[in-house]
């Protein structure tokens, strides 16, 4: 490449490149725009006071539409009114010791059809809507009854609270749902975040990442599921299935069969820890691994009352054993998909597993084919025939 061509080149891209930043500060500047018109709203005009009329009032985008105007007084007095755009449903921020959901106390308001305005406080015991309870928090509200106001297409939620001392950095949740609370009781959220606000500052920070370690044993958990449910003990099936004819098949099946289970249950094990730590609402894969759980010690017990060859009871036990296992097998692929949806597993994961899974399946479909053609070439024998068990 010549001198000409390469200074072409490099001119192209800083004009690319300058482009694209200024385009991207004609962004910003529309952003900062749509916040300063929407602080400049004139809250006195439509809300009674304190909310109408915030000494010191500090306004703050927060999480998409969601605008929050707070003041603070002297005497530790924090009054706030968040703002969003309302079409129907619910709207509610909550306040949080760690930045999770379980034990948070919030406020939530909706604005019925009808056009009558409904705020409560709430404590979260658990995820479910029956353990969202209404009317109950640990929020330090004021004399100061909170309000909803619906001013156009947008809701502002108001509330004035008091501490002891100055509020300064608070983890906070923010949330809302398009259907309305059912008896009072809170409806799924549809979207929800968790975000850091400085009160002494009024600046926004993002949530605190999960801890390193946390994502580490959320790593652990995978991999050990993947290994056990996934590798090892698919194998350990596929040993007794397809190479009974081996002399050492047995040994091959219980020892990858031994080792999947023990791997399983130490992802079980890290599992219930990271459920423990972060309470993810994922009653899905928490059901179907406590169920693969459960047939798997079934399982291992059924190898300590194994009847005999010669046994009444042997035919029905390895019927048991067989579709206990195959059934097992199933949810465990079953979970480890749903694993890495819930985890948003990035595509190394998807990929990886997808081809230990398919390269399973395709080495089944083969060896059930040969079985199956090497059973239509032996000679049926008479009933009468005699047999000599092994």
């Amino acid at each position: 490449m010549d001198g000409i061509s390469r200074m072409l080149v490099l001119s192209m891209f800083f004009a690319i490149f300058f482009g694209f930043q200024g385009e991207k500060n004609v962004v910003v500047m529309a952003i900062d725009e749509d916040a300063k018109a929407l602080c400049s709203v004139n809250l006195a005009e439509f809300l009674p006071p304190p909310y109408g009329g915030l000494e010191n009032m500090v306004c703050q985008p927060v999480w998409n539409s969601f605008l929050l105007r707070y003041s603070q007084s002297k005497d530790n007095v924090v009054t706030i009114v968040l703002s969003t755009i309302y079409t129907s449903g619910w709207v509610g921020m909550g306040f949080s010791h760690d930045g999770m959901m379980i034990n948070s106390s919030c406020m939530a308001g909706w604005v019925t059809p009808a056009g009558h305005g409904k705020i409560k406080q709430y404590y979260v015991e658990g995820f479910t809507p029956s353990k969202i309870i209404p009317d109950k928090g640990e929020l330090p509200l004021t004399t100061v009854p909170p309000l909803i106001y619906l001013q156009g297409a947008t809701v502002y939620l108001a509330f004035q609270l008091k501490y002891p001392t100055p509020l300064k950095t608070q983890p906070m949740l923010l949330a809302f749902s398009s259907k309305y609370p059912q008896h009072h009781h809170l409806t799924s959220h549809e979207d929800k975040t968790t975000i850091k606000f400085d009160f002494s500052s009024g600046t926004t920070y993002a949530a605190t990442a999960t801890p390193s370690n946390y994502i580490s044993s959320k790593k652990t958990h995978g991999v050990l599921g993947i290994l056990g449910w996934g590798l090892f003990c698919p194998f350990g099936a596929i040993f007794a299935r397809y190479f009974r004819s081996q002399p050492l098949w047995y040994y091959f099946h219980i020892s990858a069969q031994f080792i999947g289970f023990i791997l399983g249950l130490a992802g079980v094990v890290v599992g219930i820890q990271l459920n423990n730590k972060l309470q993810p609402h994922i009653p899905g894969h928490q059901g179907i691994g406590i169920l693969i759980l459960v047939l798997s010690i079934l399982q291992v017990l059924a190898f300590f009352v194994r009847p005999d060859k010669d046994s009444k009871y042997r035919k029905y036990w390895n019927l048991y054993h067989r579709w206990v296992g195959r059934i097992a097998l199933f949810f465990g692929a079953v979970n480890i998909v749903l694993g890495m949806h819930y985890a948003s597993a990035g595509q190394g994961w998807k990929i990886g597993y997808g081809f230990v899974l398919g390269s399973t399946m395709l080495a089944c479909i083969i060896l059930e084919t040969m079985l199956r053609l090497k059973k239509l070439d032996e000679p049926t024998l008479p009933s009468n025939y005699p047999t000599t068990s092994i």
